[in-house]
């Protein structure tokens, strides 16, 4: 199970094993581990504040110069060269102003991790942002995935600098803290897990750059003591964290992929190939896949693929005594079954595929006992390169096999009836089957539920109570079964059938308990003679916001009582986990535990455990401020709309102690990502609370609200397609009349300068924004686009939620591409691209050719490639470069756009035309019409090189 609150993510230097941390806002993550991480930041350093003093809003500070005057602890700084334009192209990693820098430097706190008995928190703490040099270690491009091959594991890995466990008081409080001890100074902790019984964990750790000791060992811990030692008694037993890496099998027993000890040097590269590349469709296969990145190229990368990825299943007691088990294989995934008698053991074969990532490669699945003995093979799945692109088309044959959360050791698995193949009519269109692990003689699966829609999950309770997930979206049905798994006799009915879209009729989800065997149920709440109740955990969305709840829900009458709500007046709380699930069977009303956590506009998130049937409330939280600079930052969710008549709405920040009457309209940077809908009534819904606390991440719009700015955050942007019609066959004219709406109730509010609107987004928001640069020129002084694709064409199979082919939909594929319009576009615009982005579709070649188009038609452009960083940026050079490029855009094209000034000063000089009275503020704070604006503004300090281009 994971619940996650969503905000702006802290870091993008993460691996898929490590939970995605969330910058200065509060992520919660709970895994089926039992893990809850809760990353936090201490506050940063006090603001140093530097506007020029004639207006403290219009007029800001020129860009910083070198912090402290002297070197940096990344890299040392070159003295500034003098002449503008060619030092912006000799380039050099620069840092932002100091009242960015130091909201981005803040060190970070630690996550929070509770043990499965709730009576403990671990601290995991953590760093800053990684130096460019982590980024800049060799890594292997295969099969879709990157591989650090000194570690054997996934390259970019974050990691963690220390354990500290604390007790939970009953009292709510925390006890002193114990150090967990033992492993070398420097070592870098990653996939740290509690054991079922919560006495120890388990972590790896590396403290080494190229030896044998940069790989990764496994170490437990007793959490009593705080000890930790090496689980393997041999220093040359290493983790194999490519795939999966290790699980609890029971208390004291874990299961860990190693690499095999008989593993040589990796295979060299020939000098001469045997031969040309080939890839045949003779036999007129119609395959169509996506653009993915980071594929096996040749029979050298299958052989360096088969090398990292190979694995040797090993059995470790906590005594030391240890067993491998099974053949060596590319083992992807290792299930113990709740009753600790079997293992679920997936792995990955050839023949390997040049056209599609590893997740597609010949898949079997088989089913081991605890001690490694082969039971039987459940399925042996051939290559999967012809998966239809149309939305919820799947791969054929077995699929989501996994163990039922509620039996010792029964399997269930999905089967599609339609080939995989989204656009065949069939019903049903998916089967669930259950059948034990071991099977009896002429034991046949049993089918234990039929779909019409495509399946999306099981949340299990018990033989007599389970519901089953179903959804298509192209229609945004969504639908939930109630089923009795153990009584064939009782017909599955569904209890809720609604638009995945209409967030105001979601009914929220049921809460899940962890049982003893560290599998989550369904919560069964039990009040004194008045039966049994699910606890349903909403998000609560209403026309004011959400109003998060908890419900007691009658499964059979479909009644409801809410025990619990958020406030709405000033605060915004959660139901983050049930904290009393200790115990198997169902729980009394009067015993319910729950943690819940506490936001502001104002007030950083806190978390809190409620009591029932008191409600007592006990904080079990005080975190700082993340950000005193910006503590009394101003927020509101507005409400506007747009000219079709669709309901919209936006964030809307604004700096400190800013009163629009006297200090007037500001520059403003309105920062957003389309998205697609089916209804305009389900467009026009408000997502999201007033009250939510600002999370800030280090490449946040929201940074700019320390230089002055107004900053209109995730104004919806609905590219609507109602009916039969395709939404994206009137994207150009939605996104115009969306971003049109947008900019004028900014501008009628007053916090806005109509002249000093610029736009910016990273990904498909960077094509939102490089669309209107060319299709809504009178809205935006200027643009800033990160990591986007401009022209569709390159990305023929299909796009974000676009699953017709260039040759289905050329109109449209042409229309979209604002490389197509490229001769449009005269308003400045910053392009931003990770030199390796392997994200699907988004290839740094896009902003590579869009930039020599803009630059073939005299655009004013800039395109800015960082060395090493991927589809989101992770270095602390590479992102306070960012920083710097956006403040010096936004001070030379918004701030102090010199052509609109211009053209201001030369319609009051001769008094064709009226200036209104904000035009004349703007001209008063640019000191009139006179002299250059940008004085000063490239004094700033520089260190190491990104590759950058001006036009």
């Amino acid at each position: 199970m994971l619940l996650q609150k969503v905000c702006y993510r802290f870091s993008p230097f993460s691996s898929a094993f490590c939970p995605a941390f969330h910058s200065l806002n509060i992520s919660v993550s709970i895994h089926a581990s039992g893990l809850l991480g809760i990353p936090l930041r201490r506050s940063p350093k006090p603001l140093k504040t530097n506007m020029a003093t004639s207006s403290r809003f219009h007029r800001l500070a020129p860009v910083a110069a070198v912090e402290d005057g002297g070197g940096d602890r990344n890299g040392s700084v070159s003295s500034p060269p003098g002449d503008e334009e060619n030092s912006l192209l000799e380039g050099g990693y620069r840092l932002p102003p100091p009242e960015i820098k130091d909201i981005v430097d803040a060190p970070p706190l630690p996550a929070l991790s509770f043990s499965p008995q709730r009576d403990k928190i671990l601290f995991l703490k953590r760093r800053a942002l990684p130096p460019l040099t982590e980024l800049a270690k060799p890594e292997e491009k295969l099969a879709g995935i990157r591989i650090d091959g000194n570690c054997n594991s996934r390259s970019r890995m974050s990691f963690y600098t220390g354990i500290g466990i604390h007790s939970l008081m009953d009292d709510g409080t925390l006890g002193p803290e114990k150090e967990v001890y033992g492993f070398p100074d420097g070592a870098k902790i990653n996939f740290v897990s509690w054991s079922r019984d919560g006495r120890h964990l388990s972590f790896s750790i590396r403290f080494g750059e190229e030896d044998n000791s940069s790989k990764l060992k496994v170490w437990v811990a007793d959490v009593e003591t705080g000890k930790a030692r090496p689980l393997f008694q041999s220093p040359d037993i290493n983790l194999n964290a490519v795939f999966d890496n290790f699980v609890w099998v029971d208390d004291s027993t874990l299961l860990v992929c190693t690499i095999p000890l008989s593993r040589g040097d990796p295979p060299k590269k020939p000098l001469v190939p045997s031969g040309p590349k080939i890839q045949s469709n003779e036999q007129k296969n119609v395959v169509q896949v996506r653009t993915f990145q980071d594929l096996l190229k040749d029979e050298y990368d299958e052989d360096l693929f088969d090398y990292y990825a190979t694995t040797q299943l090993i059995l470790a007691s906590l005594d030391g005594t240890m067993k491998a088990i099974g053949p060596p294989a590319v083992y992807t995934s290792m299930d113990p079954s709740p009753d600790e008698k079997y293992l679920l053991i997936s792995s990955i074969h050839r023949p390997y595929s040049f056209i599609v990532p590893c997740g597609r490669f010949p898949k079997k699945i088989d089913v081991w006992t605890n001690d490694g003995k082969f039971v039987r093979e459940l399925c042996d799945l051939p290559l999967a390169e012809d998966i239809p692109i149309a939305f919820n088309s799947v791969r054929k044959g077995m699929r989501s096999i996994n163990w039922r959360a509620d039996r010792p050791s029964t399997l269930y698995w999905v089967e599609t009836q339609d080939g995989g193949d989204a656009k065949v009519e069939v019903a049903p269109r998916d089967i669930i089957y259950t059948q034990s692990a071991e099977l009896l003689e002429g034991e046949q699966p049993e089918v234990l539920h039929k779909l019409d829609l495509r399946y999306g999950g099981i949340s299990w309770c018990d033989d007599s109570l389970a519901l089953v997930y179903e959804s298509w979206y192209k229609t945004r049905r969504t639908r939930t079964w109630v089923i009795s798994p153990g009584s064939k006799d009782v017909s599955p009915r569904i209890l809720f059938d609604r638009s995945s879209e209409d967030v105001y009729s979601d009914p929220g989800s049921p809460m899940l308990r962890r049982t003893p065997a560290g599998t989550y149920v369904i919560s069964k709440i039990k009040k004194e003679d008045e039966g049994t109740y699910l606890l349903l955990n909403g998000s609560g969305a209403t026309p004011e916001g959400n109003i998060p709840f908890l419900d007691l829900f009658d499964i059979n009458t479909g009644s409801k009582e809410r025990i619990w709500e958020s406030e709405k007046e000033k605060y915004y709380e959660t139901v983050v986990a049930l904290m009393s699930d200790q115990r198997d069977g169902d729980l009394y009303i009067d015993q319910l535990k729950v943690l819940t956590s506490k936001e502001s506009k104002t007030e950083n998130t806190q978390y809190y455990i409620h009591s029932w049937p008191a409600k007592n409330l006990c904080q079990i939280t005080r975190f700082p401020h993340p950000y005193p600079q910006l503590a009394s930052l101003q927020k509101e969710m507005i409400r506007y709309q747009r000219k079709d008549g669709v309901q919209l709405t936006a964030t809307l920040y604004l700096p400190p102690n800013y009163d629009p009457s006297k200090d007037g309209p500001l520059p403003c940077l309105v920062w957003s990502y389309p998205g697609e809908f089916k209804s305009k009534d389900a467009a026009g819904q408000v997502r999201g609370s007033p009250n939510e606390f600002a999370g800030i991440g280090p490449t946040s719009a929201l940074l700019w609200l320390a230089r002055g700015f107004a900053i209109l955050s995730g104004p919806t942007i609905p590219i609507i397609g109602e009916g039969d019609e395709e939404a994206n066959d009137r994207y150009v004219e939605q996104l115009v009349a969306s971003a049109e709406a947008a900019v004028e109730e900014v501008i009628r509010r007053g916090v806005a300068h109509p002249n000093k609107i610029s736009v910016g987004g990273h990904s498909y928001g960077a094509f939102m924004a490089a669309n209107l640069l060319a299709h809504a020129p009178h809205l935006f002084c200027c643009g800033i686009a990160r990591s986007g694709a401009y022209n569709r064409t390159l990305t023929p199979f299909g796009f974000q939620n676009e699953d017709r082919t260039l040759w289905e939909a050329t109109n449209t594929y042409v229309e979209m591409s604002p490389f197509m319009s490229a001769n449009k576009i005269k308003k400045p615009i910053l392009l931003i691209h990770g030199e390796e982005d392997n994200n699907s579709g988004t290839l740094t070649m896009q902003s590579d050719r869009f930039f020599n188009a803009l630059k073939g038609h005299g655009a004013p452009c800039r395109l800015v490639v960082l060395p090493f960083e991927s589809h989101g940026y992770a270095a602390r050079e590479s992102i306070m470069h960012v920083l710097w490029e956006t403040d010096r855009w936004l001070q030379k094209y918004c701030v102090n756009n010199s052509d609109e000034l211009a053209d201001l000063d030369a319609r009051k000089a001769d008094g064709s035309t009226a200036v209104s009275d904000s035009e004349n503020k703007a001209l008063s704070a640019s000191g009139g019409g006179g002299g250059s604006s940008q004085e000063g503004l490239e004094q700033e300090g520089f260190y190491s090189t990104p590759r950058s281009s001006l036009w």
